[in-house]
């Protein structure tokens, strides 16, 4: 079997496709899928880092993501035949991943896709996807609806932030799109933004401990100073959904936007959800775009050789929107 396999050696890395022996890279779980497709992720970038603190076996086999159809399993609720998805419980970083024609999982990480969704489009959506609905379901079970008023959506021209666009703007909401891709503007106009800004739109008094109430809502897939930004200018009982780090791990804020305009902080989380809810966000998503919408979130499709240039691209912020791999290619 081929796949794009990752191995640290201290601070060496080396990454590439090669052929391994499936006895020793399929031996865990019950549920074999033959993976049709798969997709790149800001996490999969993390794993080819020096020291990464997210890669935690070597070799592994890298993709967070993958589906495609079950060839065999010994989990009762898990049928031959399935076309199904696979995602988070450490695939792609503990366990080996969907960069390959085939992986092994436990039961419980297996997803069956819902009416709708086949391998492809599932994979259009990916953790990404799945993060944006999740992020927007969120943000309505705490009183944030269309027609509430301004819904700031940051990082849009990447693989969360272009599928939230999409989705909110699809719902009916009030899109700003935040960039700091210029080049960006009209492909975000497109997915249904109605507006986009530059990385410094949210200054606003910063002399005071709070600016202007504005936004009803927020979906950050950025995090630090970025998101410390956006609670200080949403408005009385907004929501802010936050799934992303790559503008920092650490958020330096007040209480003031808790206290005084009752905002509410969502943190979203894509690995670890339990089957209910997982079930019920990609039922949301089989629904949540037409086919062509979906289609339009992909910027590429790759083979398992182009992976490792195309996460360097995705790590140092030249991707736009969803990559496709094709495992077979």
């Amino acid at each position: 079997m081929r796949a794009f396999v990752v191995e640290h050696d201290g601070d060496q890395v080396t990454s590439g496709v090669r052929d391994v022996d499936d006895d020793q890279f399929l031996a865990d779980g019950v549920v074999t899928v033959e993976v049709q497709w798969s997709c790149l992720n800001f996490k999969d970038a993390m794993v080819l880092r020096p020291r990464s603190p997210v890669a935690r076996r070597s070799p592994l086999i890298g993709g967070v993501d993958a589906a495609g159809v079950v060839s065999a399993s010994a989990d009762p609720a898990v049928a031959v035949g399935a076309v199904v998805a696979v995602h988070g419980f450490g695939l792609g970083t503990a366990a080996h991943g969907g960069f390959a024609a085939r992986l092994r999982c436990p039961g419980t990480w297996v997803q069956v896709l819902p009416e709708g969704l086949d391998a492809r489009g599932a994979m259009a959506y990916g953790t990404a996807g799945y993060t944006a609905m999740a992020s927007m379901q969120a943000l309505e079970r705490n009183g944030v609806a269309p027609g509430s008023g301004e819904v700031l959506v940051t990082g849009a021209s990447g693989g969360v932030g272009s599928v939230a666009v999409a989705l909110l703007a699809a719902r009916g909401y009030e899109v700003t799109a935040m960039t700091g891709k210029a080049d960006e503007h009209e492909h975000l106009v497109a997915l249904g933004a109605a507006r986009v800004v530059g990385r410094d739109d949210l200054d606003d008094r910063p002399e005071r401990v709070l600016g202007a109430e504005r936004l009803a809502g927020a979906v950050d897939c950025v995090g630090g100073e970025t998101l410390a930004r956006i609670l200080r200018v949403t408005r009385w009982g907004g929501a802010v959904a936050a799934s992303g780090l790559v503008g920092g791990a650490g958020l330096e804020t007040t209480v003031y936007p808790f206290i005084t305009r009752n905002v509410a902080l969502l943190g979203i989380d894509s690995v670890s959800a339990p089957p209910a809810v997982r079930d019920a966000t990609w039922r949301a998503l089989a629904s949540a775009l037409p086919a062509a919408s979906r289609d339009a979130l992909v910027s590429a499709e790759i083979g398992l050789g182009q992976i490792a240039d195309a996460l360097g691209d995705l790590d140092e912020g030249r991707s736009r929107g969803r990559v496709l791999v094709d495992p077979t290619r």
